[in-house]
């Protein structure tokens, strides 16, 4: 009783702590708007930037531009940050080969898994706005957006779980393969380097679903005169689509690319749920967090989540700078 009794109090103490903590920001907030709304003269607009602005500079500042910062400093540190090693970490990052091995592995998903999940996405955007009932078609298809990447990594384990032949099979794909006439199925997760791309495509089938509905839209905004001029010209089949479709959506494809690449260049949750990193799977994201929260090797994960950083960097450039460039053409 007593033991229930001081659970009771300790859960009384946290949610008061806790409906404290959200009142008194929600006072502030009201102390600073009524403030903000009292306003006059030379003082009104800059008050009312500083009010609108300030909050999400200060958490940005706090959430991400301070852990930046202190990561940049962990990585030219030793493990355990007592020691300043200058570049150490990073002349490890790209010569252990193992690490080599993992950045190879992240550059064959940066390759395929795009590749793979806006062309399909292209190809189902041009059949389904042929069909009747699109909605419900797209609506499918993109469902899987839904689903966080690990629900999809639970799901498609189940469907590469492997047994013996002699036992009932629960795995989607050893039942297809035994039906096919494949007598002894191997261990799909335990095949190198087939597992790797079992991995990329939980990220296909999550993705093709976002590359269709924005192709699609890019898709349906070719003005009407320009596909009917060059059915005149006598563009018809895939000669329409690769000399006048393509080049018109040819922005958006770049960026859905350069989207697919940055969430694929992150990728965690997939390598974490379903393999570990193990059997030839690890990926730079994974790596990181081995190293960092697994082995506590705090400078070698801080050099890899740079790396990372850096890596992504330049997609997400890219991506503003050609969203730029089509809105100024609109």
């Amino acid at each position: 009783m007593s033991l229930s009794a001081g659970a009771w109090g300790d859960a009384m103490v946290k949610f008061g702590n806790s409906f404290g903590a959200i009142a008194g920001f929600l006072g502030i907030l009201l102390l600073v708007f009524l403030v903000a709304g009292r306003a006059s003269g030379r003082i009104a607009r800059p008050l009312a930037v500083v009010v609108l602005l300030g909050p999400a500079l200060v958490l940005l500042l706090v959430g991400l531009v301070a852990p930046l910062v202190r990561t940049v400093y962990l990585s030219f540190y030793s493990d355990d940050s007592s020691r300043f090693v200058g570049g150490e970490n990073f002349g490890w990052a790209f010569t252990n080969d193992s690490v080599r091995d993992v950045l190879v592995n992240t550059l064959l998903w940066l390759v395929v898994a795009p590749l793979s999940a806006t062309g399909l996405g292209l190809v189902l955007a041009l059949l389904v706005d042929r069909m009747r009932g699109q909605a419900v078609y797209k609506s499918l298809i993109f469902m899987p957006m839904a689903i966080s990447l690990v629900g999809a990594s639970i799901i498609f384990k189940f469907v590469y779980e492997a047994r013996d032949p002699s036992q009932q099979q629960i795995g989607l794909l050893s039942q297809v393969a035994i039906a096919l006439g494949w007598d002894d199925p191997p261990n799909w997760m335990l095949s190198q380097p087939l597992n790797t791309f079992l991995l990329m495509a939980v990220m296909v089938w999550v993705q093709t679903g976002f590359a269709m509905v924005v192709l699609s839209a890019a898709i349906k905004a070719i003005p009407d005169d320009v596909t009917e001029a060059a059915r005149l010209d006598g563009a018809q089949g895939v000669r329409l689509f690769w000399y006048v479709t393509v080049p018109m959506i040819r922005t958006t494809v770049v960026v859905v690319l350069t989207t697919v690449m940055i969430t694929t260049l992150k990728a965690f949750d997939i390598v974490r749920t379903m393999t570990g990193g193990n059997f030839g799977t690890q990926v730079l994201a994974n790596e990181m967090y081995s190293q960092s929260f697994v082995q506590f090797n705090t400078g070698r994960g801080s050099a890899l989540a740079v790396i990372l950083f850096l890596a992504v960097l330049p997609l997400v450039a890219y991506n503003i700078i050609q969203l730029r460039k089509e809105r100024a053409v609109r």
